[in-house]
């Protein structure tokens, strides 16, 4: 496949990083595998790198993606040539459009009414489906570079719950990920404040410090605070 950050600058959200942090794409896709079958959608797909992995990693029958920036369509149609695109939001997909799944990677923090998009998202859930989120944790990790990248919010396991339900899902399995992150947050972005990802430090972290503390999340099942919040809610 191609690689569609080359069609971005590095300075487009987190995709110049996220195109280095390799382990922890699949770690995500592997985590929400189990949900993401049959007819899924990804939304906020930007330039395809997570459509590219869950199709690689999860192998769904039918995958979709739906990205508001014009920018970014050319590199997101490349990027799963088979995946059915649309450019806009959930509104701009055909009214009698619905899914087996749902996934959204670091998109709901960039969203100022929250639940309400999230109550758009449940819409078009088959009954019993899945929607898969991954958003950033932690109040106190927001940073000046949260503020660049657009993201009104961190979250809280009790405040994203809450909205969860109040936009209509019948059930909500909230948990930390990526407990090495936390700390890597908050050094870098917290404490100094840094403004821009360093690419080689990415790198690193992923090649070597990320897979082992994975490695012991995944065997543990224990994560009593992470750099993000995953979410499995059922329609």
């Amino acid at each position: 496949m191609n690689n569609p950050v080359l069609s971005a600058t590095p300075d487009d959200f987190e995709f110049a990083a996220l195109a280095e942090a390799r382990n922890y794409r699949i770690a995500i896709a592997k985590l929400f595998a189990p949900h993401l079958h049959g007819d899924v959608l990804e939304v906020g797909a930007g330039v395809g790198q997570m459509l590219q992995t869950v199709a690689a990693v999860c192998r769904p029958r039918h995958l979709a993606a739906v990205e508001p920036e014009s920018k970014f369509f050319a590199a997101l149609s490349r990027a799963v040539p088979s995946a059915e695109i649309w450019q806009g939001s959930e509104c701009d997909i055909p009214g009698n459009r619905d899914f087996d799944a749902i996934y959204a990677i670091n998109v709901l923090e960039h969203i100022e009414d929250d639940t309400g998009e999230l109550r758009r998202w449940h819409t078009r859930l088959r009954p019993g489906a899945a929607l898969c989120l991954l958003v950033p944790a932690r109040r106190e990790l927001y940073s000046p570079i949260d503020k660049d990248f657009g993201h009104y919010r961190r979250y809280t396991k009790r405040g994203l719950r809450a909205k969860l339900a109040q936009a209509g899902f019948a059930s909500a399995d909230v948990s930390y990920f990526n407990f090495a992150g936390y700390f890597a947050w908050l050094l870098n972005f917290r404490i100094l404040r840094r403004r821009k990802f360093d690419l080689a430090s990415v790198r690193l972290f992923d090649r070597i410090i990320f897979p082992a503390s994975n490695f012991v999340e995944e065997k543990s099942g224990l994560c009593p605070l992470g750099q993000s919040l995953v979410v499995v809610a059922k329609a």
